[in-house]
């Protein structure tokens, strides 16, 4: 199945913006949809973003992002993005992509909001 690498996680106060990025280790154009996940210390992972093709317009978003995330996608760079802006220190956690036909996690990349 699909491997996929995250980066881009790092320190960032509040308000400030993140891109994650999630590489494939082979073509995504198959495999809609992708997810971003997160999981904060002691809490369960979680879905915060959904892209169902590499259109725009097919997302759905957790309630605690939407309208400060975006998910999008690159079919020819084999690579699912996350914009995330106006983060809060309740964003911090360790954020990971996965197709949901697949049932192999990454190692994710580290997301801490703090000041």
């Amino acid at each position: 199945q699909v491997q996929f690498v995250e980066s881009g996680g790092g320190l960032v106060q509040p308000g400030g913006s993140l891109r994650l990025s999630c590489a494939a280790s082979r073509s995504i154009f198959n495999i809609y949809p992708i997810g971003w996940y997160r999981q904060a210390p002691g809490k369960q992972r979680e879905l915060v973003a959904l892209i169902h093709s590499a259109s725009a317009d097919s997302t759905n978003y957790a309630d605690s992002v939407k309208g400060r995330f975006t998910i999008s996608a690159d079919n020819a760079l084999n690579t699912v993005y996350l914009q995330m802006n106006s983060l809060k220190p309740e964003d911090t956690a360790v954020y990971y992509c996965r197709s949901l036909s697949s049932t192999a996690w990454g190692q994710g990349t580290q997301v801490t909001v703090s000041p």
